[in-house]
């Protein structure tokens, strides 16, 4: 009986060892694919001349479709993003993924969720998210604009930021986007397992040493 039981233990494991990558394979997709819907809701708003017209002078933009707050992360702030770099001409770079975590974002009292497009207009601030761990409001020489609720259409996404911020709520878009001490961390597992190899997110975005298919859509959304 000992031994019967000892093997069904075994063999339980394996299968979790075994549909963990696959598993993991699920998050991305959904993380790309969510990211690909949230682009293409903001292109859907009264904000779309700045989304559209900031994505065409872009270096590069991170999308967070889904940052959660709540008591069950210690009453801070989680989600999952991709990071894609605008190429010379006029392509989009395979996604690597981020973390986002860490200090308030200013979500309304009753939101789950919001959505986050951040339009990178510099090399400066896409070398800053690609060293290791950017931390919002840590480096004085990278500077922000946010795109919300209480904002002319007219406002243009450049307009000499390095990094433009557009939050969307389920109710539209939101204005009360507080960045301070926030942190982007890469998730090298994730790029990983989605390239089957280990790779960078630099190697990724800037050396376009990979690609993956299931990101198509959301480049191709980027590019229109």
């Amino acid at each position: 009986m000992n031994h019967l039981r000892g093997l069904a233990v075994l063999v339980l494991t394996l299968m979790c060892m075994l549909g963990r990558p696959a598993q993991a394979q699920v998050d991305q997709e959904k993380v790309v694919n969510n990211a690909a819907s949230t682009v293409e809701r903001m292109m859907g708003t009264n904000f779309k001349d700045t989304v559209t017209e900031g994505l065409k002078k872009s270096r590069a933009v991170l999308v967070v479709p889904d940052l959660y707050k709540g008591g069950f992360i210690l009453g801070g702030q989680y989600g999952n993003g991709v990071l894609l770099t605008h190429q010379a001409d006029g392509s989009w770079s395979g996604p690597a993924f981020y973390t986002m975590e860490g200090g308030s974002i200013g979500l309304q009292i009753g939101l789950e969720s919001t959505s986050i497009m951040f339009i990178i207009n510099s090399d400066k601030a896409l070398h800053a998210i690609l060293a290791n761990q950017f931390r919002f409001g840590a480096d004085a020489g990278i500077t922000f604009l946010v795109v919300g609720a209480g904002m002319g259409e007219s406002t243009t996404s450049n307009m000499g930021a390095d990094i433009t911020a557009v939050a969307m709520s389920g109710i539209g878009l939101y204005g009360g986007l507080s960045l301070e001490g926030t942190a982007l961390s890469p998730r090298e597992a994730w790029n990983a397992a989605y390239y089957g190899q280990n790779l960078s997110s630099r190697a990724i975005v800037l050396d376009n040493v990979a690609s993956n298919p299931q990101a198509d859509r959301l480049r191709d959304i980027l590019a229109r």
